[in-house]
């Protein structure tokens, strides 16, 4: 296979970087009417429509506007250049574009969007400008619905929509550069409970209170964690608490997120936290149902080929990745592309946007629809696309970030082999 030198590969990362700059305007229209119109998971019917139609209205790209799931979509290009087409490398870039309920983009998944659309049509642009580019490409893009809610990327993998990628790449906003943080495994539940209701000032005797057991279980949870690893997550609300003072509830609903560093110990917290719910049935004598979500998210397994390679990319572009162990080392937020990183070798970086706002505030969506953002977002899909030319380019940091993939899962199931092994002993007497 063909293959450019250093000097070459440094040029073509200039010109895909100019690439994108010359669709910047489309892609900040792109960004600024997603931002404008929120909407809930599975639901993003609006935004999906607006992507689907960037896509269609670029010249080249073959678009499924509704793939797999209603609100999802693929957009494909190539396979282009290089003289074995049966050796085509496809690069696969995800968009997000659901938000959170009452404050909009306040995860800035609008970013999110414009970052893979900007990667995507940048290294389409580069490869058609280079006659005899070395590598045959196909380059994919994948909306990705319901990462707040659901798990639209785990939907996905479990239609196949990932079948035959190489890699994949996605960039995340927050308040500073890392090429990774330790995004952690993930299952919600929700827990209702049934009661009886009754006039609570003439006859309180006759009801069976269900917001009584959901305090009893907010509290037993409460005392919990005082038990749990220290990096381990439980945190929930009281949906549903009742309906009027005078009455005794006959329904309560609480929704609660389960979250541990590796998708090993989610059968743990799950039993502690069922155990806390159906005892608070029981001292109650209310009826009680758990409901689990579709989908857990994992843990993002870390590739090192790829971080590496993002992080030269973006230094070379002037982002300063955080040093603060604070930030590198504790748990972050939880994602649908941690199942992705467990099939696919990819990456999924964290970026500045030009703010220190938190994400999850109505400061952050503010932050996500400014103008200031652009530069940041823009420069992040430039080192996107610069890693995507990397790996095309050499072969053998394509087979590196798929060895790191398969050492990683390896480390994971040895870590659940362990992890059962040690509930199976856990009868053995303590002193």
């Amino acid at each position: 296979m063909a293959q450019h030198t250093t000097d070459t590969l440094v040029e073509l990362k200039q010109k895909v970087g100019s690439c994108i700059d010359e669709a910047k305007d489309r892609l900040h229209r792109l960004s600024k009417d997603i931002w404008s119109c929120p909407e809930l998971a599975y639901e993003e019917r609006k935004s999906h429509d607006r992507l689907v139609k960037f896509f269609s209205e670029e010249k080249g790209w073959t678009v499924d506007s509704h793939f797999k799931l209603e609100t999802a979509f693929r957009a494909i290009w190539g396979p282009v250049g290089g003289k074995e087409s049966n050796n085509v490398i496809n690069v696969g870039f995800l968009t997000e574009y659901d938000a959170l309920p009452g404050i909009g983009h306040a995860c800035g998944h609008n970013l999110i969007a414009e970052i893979g659309a900007a990667a995507a049509i940048g290294l389409k642009a580069l490869v058609e400008r280079t006659p005899d580019f070395a590598v045959p490409v196909q380059v994919t893009v994948l909306g990705t619905p319901a990462e707040e809610d659901g798990g639209g990327k785990i939907d996905l993998i479990r239609e196949r929509a990932f079948d035959g990628m190489d890699v994949v790449f996605m960039a995340h906003p927050s308040q500073e550069d890392a090429s990774w943080l330790p995004d952690v495994a993930e299952h919600d539940v929700i827990v209702r409970y049934h009661g009886k209701a009754s006039h609570a000032a003439a006859y309180p005797w006759e009801g069976v209170n269900a917001l009584d057991a959901a305090v009893l279980a907010y509290n037993n949870l409460s005392v919990l964690r005082q038990q749990l690893k220290p990096d381990w997550r439980i945190h929930g609300i009281i949906k549903h608490g009742g309906v009027k003072p005078n009455i005794i509830p006959a329904y309560t609903e609480l929704e609660y997120y389960l979250r541990t560093p590796s998708r090993k110990d989610l059968p743990t917290i799950k039993a502690k936290a069922e155990m806390c719910f159906r005892s608070a049935a029981m001292a109650t004598g209310c009826e009680v149902e758990l409901e689990f979500a579709r989908n857990a998210f994992h843990n993002v397994l870390r590739n090192p080929t790829l971080h590496g390679l993002y992080e030269v990319n973006g230094k070379a572009l002037g982002m300063e990745f955080t040093t603060d162990e604070e930030v590198l080392k504790n748990s972050s937020g939880s994602t649908d592309f941690g199942n992705v990183s467990f099939i696919v070798p990819g990456i999924h970086p964290y970026f500045y946007i030009g703010s220190d706002a938190l994400n999850h505030t109505e400061e952050y969506t503010v932050a996500a629809g400014d103008d200031k953002a652009q530069f940041y977002t823009l420069r992040v899909a430039k080192a996107l696309a610069m890693t995507a030319l990397d790996v095309l380019l050499c072969p053998e940091l394509l087979q590196r970030a798929r060895e790191d993939l398969k050492e990683a899962n390896l480390k994971e199931e040895q870590a659940l082999r362990g992890a059962s092994e040690a509930k199976h002993c856990g009868g053995a007497a303590q002193h």
